[in-house]
């Protein structure tokens, strides 16, 4: 199934895309300035990927987070319009990136290493997720990627990947990877128990969590 097999390219994707916007970042960073050149790279990310996470994380917001039976998150989630916590969980978001942005240029500049394996470590787990944990629905888009697979082997080659540009970022920034993979991984705990299992907004929800708690733990290394 293509689906299935497209996992492997997750980790790989998600470093090429954060060594990308990682790009741009500097670029902006040097053009701009901290504060522009972070809102730069906030965009480009959405833009190229796009805004499809960004939207699983609004819709799980709105699933996940009120206090509904399981049948009504699905139903929310599978509606197009947006609720107050899928406003305030995506204006939240993007306030944090871009502050996170905005600090780590002041430290070092910026950091495509760090981006690259924040965003290596984000799709890695999200791709473990959706071999290891049940689909939420009878059907759905993320269908196409279910089938059985090799998600230890999955997971332990997105990890070295990732491990592998945060470290040549710098040691401490190990941490910030684990962090990332951390927070993902309670998303899909809350996604299991609210919801029997996952959906492709909640894999994407996990991806933007992971990749924003991973770069505010990164805030707080370069600050120690």
């Amino acid at each position: 199934m293509p689906g299935v097999e497209a996992f492997a390219w997750f980790p790989v994707a998600g470093a090429l895309l954060g060594l990308g916007v990682g790009a741009l970042w500097w670029a902006a960073n040097e053009l701009l300035g901290r504060l522009a050149g972070a809102a730069t790279a906030v965009v480009a990310d959405l833009a190229l990927t796009g805004a499809l996470h960004f939207d699983g994380l609004v819709d799980s917001a709105d699933g996940l987070l009120p206090h509904f039976q399981r049948e009504r998150r699905l139903a929310v989630m599978a509606e197009p319009c947006i609720g107050a916590f899928g406003v305030a969980a995506g204006a939240s978001v993007l306030l944090l990136r871009t502050a996170a942005l905005w600090t780590l240029a002041g430290r070092d500049g910026a950091r495509p290493l760090l981006l690259g394996a924040l965003w290596s470590a984000s799709r890695s787990q999200m791709a473990v997720a959706a071999r290891a944990l049940p689909y939420a629905r009878p059907a759905g888009l993320a269908t196409s990627f279910l089938g059985s697979g090799r998600s230890l082997g999955l997971g332990l080659a997105g990890t070295i990947l990732a491990a592998g540009l945060a470290a040549a970022d710098g040691a401490r920034m190990l941490l910030a990877v684990a962090a990332a993979v951390t927070a993902g991984a309670l998303v899909h705990a809350l996604a299991r128990r609210r919801l029997g299992g996952f959906t492709g907004d909640t894999l994407g929800a996990s991806g933007v969590v992971a990749e924003t708690v991973g770069l505010l733990v990164a805030v707080a290394l370069v600050r120690r």
